[in-house]
């Protein structure tokens, strides 16, 4: 048992290893999103800027030998030079806006839609590290576990002390198991089945939460939409037959539909990142349920097992076999 132990040392340390190195990445990733949204927000502004910038030096620059050229048809000059003076105006316009600005402009529910942004892409970071199928069900553990234990090198003890050192989730399926050594199978699949219901649980956390961000930030567009339309026409009844109506019911509508384009935004990513977790575990769940049926027929005390005289002709056709291809 000391030469199995020790095959088993290298898994001992690689759990704690494994979360440490889990934990430092959800971190590093974490602050690589707020970096890349904050350089974002940063420098698509100017991009935007130049890019209007030169989107109303081309239009200058057509519009100046169509009027030269044109010289009789001096209405046609003045439309070109006012559709482009407008195409230039609306891309300075668009272009001063910066993110906060766009933030600014959708009203308070803009923050909460916002923060679930931020909420989001930390646990779906979190959840894909956490759900790597080497950390759920490392195969090194799984295979020399399942070859010691059909060989018969393992006793209760011992295959418990080997599940408890390799902390894992299908090491605590394994354990269950083991509590039930020589027991009927009915039981052990018992054990298998609480346990596999205890681990799928763990492994589901925090998809709720994103499940509840993929429903709410839709939800909470709609609202600013509808509170915006809402003084938008406030707005609009309140003035005299003096203004231009239409302009300020569109400027209101623009600033209204923003919230909605922000949820939207938000959901969408949340709900195939939730479809996404749910099929991995599901996956998982499978998996570690067909190990812990294999333990089923190790262990039991109805499991079929060869005997002695089996295993010895076993072992002496595969001697023979051997011996044969040798000659």
């Amino acid at each position: 048992m000391t030469s199995g132990t020790g095959r088993f040392a290298p898994i001992e340390r690689s759990p704690e290893r494994r979360r440490n190195r889990g934990r430092r990445a959800a971190v590093s990733l974490s602050l690589a999103a707020f970096a890349l949204l904050t350089a974002l927000a940063l420098v698509v502004p100017h991009a935007n800027r130049a890019f209007a910038q030169d989107a109303s030096g081309s239009t200058a620059a057509t519009s100046a030998p169509q009027s030269s050229e044109s010289g009789s048809a001096g209405e046609s000059a003045e439309a070109t030079e006012t559709a482009s003076a407008k195409e230039a105006s609306a891309g300075k316009i668009f272009a001063s806006k910066s993110l906060l600005q766009i933030v600014r402009d959708g009203g308070l529910l803009m923050i909460p839609i916002g923060i679930c942004s931020i909420v989001l892409m930390v646990f779906v970071f979190e959840r894909s590290i956490s759900l790597r199928k080497g950390r759920i069900i490392p195969r090194p553990f799984v295979n020399r576990f399942l070859e010691q234990l059909k060989e018969e090198q393992l006793d209760p003890d011992s295959a418990m002390a080997l599940c408890t050192e390799n902390r894992s989730p299908v090491s605590e399926v394994f354990a269950a198991a083991i509590q039930k050594w020589d027991r009927p199978s009915v039981e052990i699949e018992q054990a298998i089945i609480d346990s596999g219901e205890r681990v799928a649980n763990s492994l589901r956390r925090y998809l709720r939460l994103i499940n509840g961000i993929a429903t709410v930030t839709p939800l909470l567009g709609l609202l600013g939409t509808v509170l915006g339309m809402i003084q938008a026409f406030d707005a609009l009844g309140a003035v005299d037959g003096a203004a231009r109506p239409e302009l300020l019911i569109a400027g209101g509508i623009s600033q209204a539909l923003l919230t909605t384009a922000a949820g939207l935004g938000v959901a969408i990513p949340a709900l195939i990142a939730y479809l996404f977790f749910v099929g991995r575990v599901d996956q998982l769940v499978i998996e570690i349920d067909s190990l812990g049926q294999r333990i089923v027929g190790l262990i039991a005390c109805d499991a079929w097992r060869p005997s002695a005289a089996e295993t010895a002709g076993q072992a002496g056709k595969k001697s023979g076999k051997e011996r044969r291809r040798a000659a």
